[in-house]
């Protein structure tokens, strides 16, 4: 059941991708939704605290895990509360490939896809380029996708890890971490919904197949 739900959901955001490839006005029609009163409603101190909690957290939730393991070896934590080395291996890396490699220093770096707050459909001085256009004005820390997006969806990689009564919950709470931290970047006019659900897809993509090389298949 949790297999076929989750190939459901891979088929849903692919298949959104697809339809805003054909029609990429969807992307401006939805952020259309978060624009009021000549700014994005996102925009505010209560949302920017927000923000960066949502942003460090998944360093924090790494660096525990590594920290207990670190503490374990030296035996300064019992080993039932000591994650495997493997575990370790696996979020640090997944985190490396997926919002630091992927996201943050390949597609980021060389889309050139302009933000919402940046196109001239909100006020900004550059052109909206679909998804898939690579040529647009922006230099650098462009539009496509979402590195806060694809880290907060990371998190579903230390849900995974979670004893097993407990990680259906977990993946639950992940997977709404990521879609609420994605909606708010859209709120505050850094992303289209594409660079949303591109980013949700690398990362998760990245931490199944991760995941399954390392540790195996959930069970």
């Amino acid at each position: 059941m949790r297999r076929r739900l989750s190939l459901i959901l891979l088929a849903a955001a692919l298949l959104v991708l697809a339809a805003l490839a054909f029609w990429p006005q969807g992307d401006l029609a939805v952020a259309r939704l978060f624009w009021s009163g000549g700014k994005f409603v996102g925009r505010g101190p209560t949302a920017e605290t927000i923000r960066m909690i949502a942003w460090y957290l998944p360093f924090v939730i790494l660096a525990i895990f590594a920290l207990a393991w670190g503490l374990g070896r030296l035996g300064v934590v019992t080993p039932r509360y000591t994650p495997p080395g493997r575990s370790v291996v696996f979020l640090a890396l997944t985190m490396a490939l997926g919002p630091g490699l992927v996201v943050n220093s390949v597609l980021k770096e060389r889309s050139h896809r302009p933000r919402p707050v940046q196109t001239q459909e909100f006020g900004g001085p550059w052109s909206f380029k679909p998804f898939y256009r690579f040529d647009g004005q922006c230099q650098r820390n462009c539009s496509f996708v979402s590195g806060e997006t694809a880290s907060a969806f990371w998190m579903v990689a230390p849900a995974s890890l979670a004893p097993a009564p407990w990680r259906p919950a977990a993946m639950a709470g992940a997977l709404a971490f990521g879609v609420g931290v994605g909606a708010l970047r859209m709120a505050f006019g850094g992303h289209y919904l594409s660079d949303v659900i591109g980013a949700a897809l690398i990362a998760l993509i990245i931490v199944a197949l991760t995941r399954r090389i390392l540790l195996g298949r959930l069970r």
